[in-house]
């Protein structure tokens, strides 16, 4: 159990039977009457955001969240294999258990999978990833950095904007969180 008193972002805590991290809270004090925390809180499986309010001090349960680290070994069909680095044990996760960032994902990259007992809530990837382009147009000679961007196929299947200068052939960095492009490799 976890104090409302407690709560900062990314503390977990289970409600009506999901587990919802808290994404920002407020201790109110008011001039008359008793403090409460307003919180924002993000359920972790589905993504919605709700407000709530508790009181001060009320106990909640917190989520006992359990992260290891997993490496992508292959594809079979619509599963993605996985093998925990510390047990060597492989599991599979459907794309729909990984969420959007799928995209980027890649043979031997590592992930850390986080669990809430049995059930995989995410698949945190590394916050920047270097992969090659597969398809863009050609580069033209006096294209720059600041001259605008064009979309770009990445080797796993995802689609980018990166600058005019980049082509076909070359790694570059993007930022998994955002799908901004961060620069050459």
């Amino acid at each position: 159990m976890i104090s409302s008193n407690d709560f900062r972002p990314g503390v977990s805590i289970v409600l009506d039977g999901s587990v919802w991290r808290v994404v920002e809270f407020l201790h109110v004090k008011p001039g008359k009457g008793s403090a409460f925390v307003r919180t924002k809180l993000k359920n972790v499986q589905s993504g919605s955001v709700v407000e709530k309010t508790f009181r001060a001090g009320e106990t909640v349960p917190q989520a006992n969240l359990e992260k290891s680290t997993m490496q992508h070994t292959y594809k079979e069909g619509d599963e993605y294999v996985f093998m925990d680095m510390e047990t060597y044990e492989e599991g599979r996760l459907s794309a729909s258990q990984i969420g959007d960032r799928v995209k980027y994902l890649k043979e031997g990259m590592e992930a850390n999978v986080v669990r809430w007992g049995d059930q995989v809530l995410e698949v945190e990837l590394p916050n920047s990833v270097v992969l090659e382009i597969v398809q863009t147009d050609p580069g033209v000679k006096g294209d720059t950095a600041t001259g605008g961007s064009k979309p770009a196929t990445l080797e796993t299947g995802a689609m980018v904007m990166v600058p005019l200068f980049i082509s076909q052939g070359e790694r570059i960095r993007i930022d998994t969180r955002d799908d901004k492009y961060l620069g050459r490799e």
